[in-house]
């Protein structure tokens, strides 16, 4: 078993449900962009496999991401509202270099966050295509995750 399996069965799955304007495009989005697997669907909904977490992307006829606002870290505006996952070092460079491969327009370019500090970071915000903020992040030392 690797620390992925290893991970994936030792914290309990999280469940979020989000709007999108277009099944369609949220299925070539979360399931070729992204790679996600595919669970249920139905005409308006489909169940994603994230990393063992299940993200249901909802049809919201003419649904755009309203974005709350920024906030201001480490001279970068993140947006907010996001949601994401904390990867592997080498899940988080894998899915940033299929980002890269497929043209991502990123919000924040993968890069290292808080170099030096206790809780740096690799991390790297995109939209889908509703508008919906993404965030994904690594941490090289896993225990750094709530570091103060």
């Amino acid at each position: 078993m690797d620390a992925h399996e290893t991970t994936r069965q030792s914290l309990p799955p999280f469940h979020l449900a989000i709007p999108v304007g277009d099944i369609a495009d949220a299925r070539r989005f979360y399931g070729q962009t992204l790679g996600f697997g595919q669970g249920r669907s139905a005409e308006r909904w489909t169940d994603w496999d994230v990393e063992g977490h299940q993200v249901v992307t909802h049809q919201v006829d003419a649904y755009s991401a309203p974005v709350a606002g920024h906030n201001h870290v480490d001279g970068h505006e993140v947006p907010v509202p996001h949601f994401g996952l904390v990867l592997s070092v080498e899940r988080f460079q894998e899915l940033a270099a299929q980002l890269e491969a497929a043209g991502t327009d990123f919000v924040i370019d993968p890069y290292v966050r808080f170099e030096g500090e206790p809780g740096e970071q690799w991390t790297m915000f995109f939209l889908d295509p509703s508008g919906n903020a993404l965030e994904f992040k690594a941490f090289r030392d896993p225990s750094m995750l709530f570091a103060v």
